[in-house]
């Protein structure tokens, strides 16, 4: 039988307060209904072996936030079809994923076949990593969980346990200074509408359950300095992609109108000290 997982429920958006519980009840079903579009939309893009850090097109291999991976141990957090942890089993890293939804990790067993090259992957979430401590050499989440964990204290602290010592744990999330704009592509979206240190979270309402079908959350730069340091991590990287000349690409509020003016993507790189 064909599922219908796209469109979205009939939701009101709210900023309001919303607990680690209520964040992966509504985004654990949300990506579930999504995922087809998703992949469907951006899947070319992404590569079914590939490592792309965000909407600008930035790879890994261009960038080296991880460094050498070869013979490492990775763990992707928020790993959806596993495009970036193929990548890394290509060029010699031992990597596993992590997903929240179902549905995305259908996508990554789908990818497996097609391309011969599998990615061990189990569902779960990034403040309960179901590893042993010290088990990985790189773990990283590629656009993937962390923006939509409340308890993100914890998160960052479970990737350092699994961590072994002198480990690197590199994300990418929607540049913290996208949160005073509207997510509008156009000029419309170039004019700040509420203040970045509001840490409020953005909550899409289910029109007929009244549970929260959708939950992002918001850090500014310097929580996640803050954040980074109090799990023992040293930050070597934080990168700022520009928008390519010739990259006329629309994802969502992304866009060559504002990614010329304002930065869309962080990039950072932590090694665990």
């Amino acid at each position: 039988m064909e599922q219908e997982h796209w469109p979205h429920p009939p939701v009101t958006a709210h900023r309001r307060a919303a607990t680690e519980e209520e964040s992966r009840r509504a985004n654990g079903p949300d990506w579930d209904r999504y995922a087809d579009e998703y992949q469907a939309t951006h899947g070319d893009f992404l590569g079914d072996v590939g490592f792309v850090w965000g909407p600008e097109g930035l790879t890994e291999a261009d960038a080296g936030v991880l460094g050498p991976l070869a013979g490492k141990d990775v763990l992707e957090v928020g790993s959806g079809a596993g495009q970036c942890s193929r990548w890394i089993r290509s060029v010699g890293g031992r990597a596993y994923g992590l997903d929240l939804s179902h549905r995305q990790l259908q996508h990554s067993l789908r990818i497996d076949d097609a391309t011969g090259i599998a990615v061990p992957s189990v569902r779960g979430t990034a403040t309960q990593l179901p590893f042993a401590t010290a088990s990985f050499d790189v773990v990283f989440c590629a656009f993937g969980a962390l923006q939509f964990v409340a308890d993100i204290d914890r998160a960052v602290q479970e990737a350092a346990r699994v961590l072994r010592p002198g480990g690197r744990f590199a994300f990418s999330i929607t540049h913290p200074t996208r949160w005073m704009f509207p997510d509008d592509p156009t000029e419309d979206g170039l004019m700040a509408s509420q203040s970045y240190w509001d840490r409020t979270p953005y909550v899409e309402v289910d029109d007929v359950t009244g549970r929260p079908a959708y939950v992002e959350h918001h850090r500014t730069l310097g929580d996640w300095v803050s954040i980074l340091a109090g799990a023992g991590f040293r930050i070597t990287a934080l990168l700022e992609p520009e928008w390519p000349d010739d990259h006329e690409r629309l994802w969502g509020g992304w866009s060559s109108v504002r990614g010329r003016l304002t930065p869309g993507t962080a990039i950072f790189g932590a090694d665990l000290d």
